[in-house]
């Protein structure tokens, strides 16, 4: 049941995604949900790298793909390995591609833990190594201002 409730919800995700449409994502997690972000700065908000409830992780879905997915041309995720369950848990290792006329291609991947209570995502979490990190600060250092990091979302 776990598998199929997280692969609904990833295509809920990319539906939001394209329409702006975040409520499509709400039936997805509890009310007390939280999401452990996994990077800094500018990807974390001020109050840190765990968001706090269902309202605050939709908030936070789109500020988030507005700050940054959205400065690129096309954005693709590619499945790379699971997903896996181990009980109440779903891992997935996926990578994200990214092009822009303004800047190089990028490219970074990443693990996601979904962990749910029933039907409802409790806690997601993404992890990145350190190197990941430190690639995807450095790229934002090189060509943040050329993806006009701060200046709302590129056209």
């Amino acid at each position: 049941m776990t598998i199929p409730r997280f692969a609904e919800y990833a295509a809920a995700f990319e539906k939001a995604l394209a329409s702006d449409e975040w409520s499509l994502v709400e039936p997805y997690f509890a009310e007390d949900a939280e999401y452990e972000v996994g990077l800094g700065p500018p990807f974390t908000p001020e109050s840190g790298s765990c968001i706090r409830g269902r309202d605050a992780i939709l908030a936070y879905f789109k500020q988030a793909l507005d700050a940054f997915d959205r400065r690129f041309a096309t954005r693709e995720i590619v499945l790379l390995d699971g997903p896996h369950q181990e009980g109440d848990t779903v891992r997935i290792r996926g990578r994200a591609d990214y092009t822009s006329p303004h800047a190089p291609d990028l490219s970074f991947e990443l693990d996601e833990i979904s962990t749910f209570a029933g039907d409802r995502i409790s806690r997601l979490e993404d992890r990145y190594d350190a190197e990941t990190t430190a690639a995807i600060e450095a790229y934002l250092a090189a060509h943040g201002d050329a993806l006009g990091f701060g200046t709302g979302p590129r056209e």
